[in-house]
């Protein structure tokens, strides 16, 4: 269980990076300034700099207290069979 909540959570980070560059690549000649142009891209990488930390943490957090998260799971999954 926590290697696939790992896989899906690092697949929705990389997922969320090639969104935001495609976005800001797409939308980069529409500014009209280059002040508003250089918000947009600094806005953008902190928001993936914090979303990329927040998730390391979360695995994190996950790897250190695997059997409290995950074995509530488990015992619910063995209780259905």
């Amino acid at each position: 269980m926590f290697m696939r909540d790992k896989f899906w959570a690092w697949g929705f980070v990389i997922t969320l990076w090639i969104t935001v560059g495609f976005v800001l690549y797409e939308v980069n000649s529409m500014f009209p300034t280059s002040e508003i142009r250089t918000v947009v891209w600094v806005a953008a990488i902190v928001l993936l700099l914090f979303n990329t930390a927040s998730m390391a943490a979360m695995v994190r957090h996950y790897a250190h207290d695997k059997e409290h998260i995950y074995g509530i799971d488990i015992r619910h999954l063995d209780a259905g069979r």
